[in-house]
């Protein structure tokens, strides 16, 4: 077993070296972990540790508790949740990442339009209204012109799924990649003028003009 990051509390430290070797595959689906005393004496920590981390891995979908049995590795690929994401990385975190942001926000854009109320929108035009000072305040607004987007779509899976993405993006940068999206005014200004007409398909054509223009290749 690899060392504890001993700067956090204990359980959240075997928390993460438990699911680090899950998702990196160094232990696979039906792999047995050791006993609680095991993992006890091994991480040098007291069970009562062992036993929040473990409840925590179930939750995540890593691993099934059996009383009186073994604790087995789960594939986490059917049986875990977007908390997942932030703990993931490589060419396909962000791929998969970027497709989603597309399939959100096209579609919140969508029924933005449809949902928004008046107050909503605006606040979406006054955000787009100023010229952001640089690139940070330009990110800053972009980010928030989409949490509006998606709040105004009125749909929870929508805002979780954004705030889940938001938490797995920094690894790879999206505030940086997107910049040029940020900047673009003209097409901010469109898509949000679409939203407060109630022009639907126009807001969702517009939505994914912008989210296609981010390459996920580097």
């Amino acid at each position: 077993m690899p060392p504890l990051a001993r700067t956090q509390p204990l359980p959240d430290a075997v928390f993460d070296a438990l699911s680090v070797q899950i998702l990196s595959g160094e232990l696979v689906p039906g792999d047995a972990l050791p006993s609680e005393r095991l993992l006890a004496e091994e991480y040098e920590v007291n069970r009562h540790a062992i036993r929040e981390a473990m409840k925590r891995l179930q939750q995540a979908g890593l691993v099934r508790v059996s009383h009186g049995g073994a604790t087995r590795v789960l594939n986490w690929r059917t049986t875990g949740g977007l908390d997942l994401l932030p703990r993931l990385g490589g060419p396909e975190l962000v791929r998969s990442a970027l497709e989603m942001r597309l399939c959100i926000g096209t579609d919140a854009a969508h029924r933005c339009a449809q949902r928004a109320p008046a107050p909503l929108v605006a606040e979406m035009r006054e955000l787009v209204a100023a010229e952001p000072a640089g690139d940070e305040q330009a990110a800053d607004a972009y980010e928030r012109l989409w949490a509006l987007v998606v709040g105004g779509a009125v749909n929870l899976a929508y805002q979780l799924a954004l705030n889940s993405l938001l938490a797995a993006s920094r690894p790879f940068d999206l505030r940086g990649r997107s910049l040029p999206e940020a900047r673009d005014r003209e097409t901010l200004v469109a898509l949000v003028e679409a939203i407060a007409a109630g022009e639907a398909d126009t807001a969702e054509a517009i939505a994914r003009d912008l989210l296609e223009r981010t390459p996920w290749s580097t």
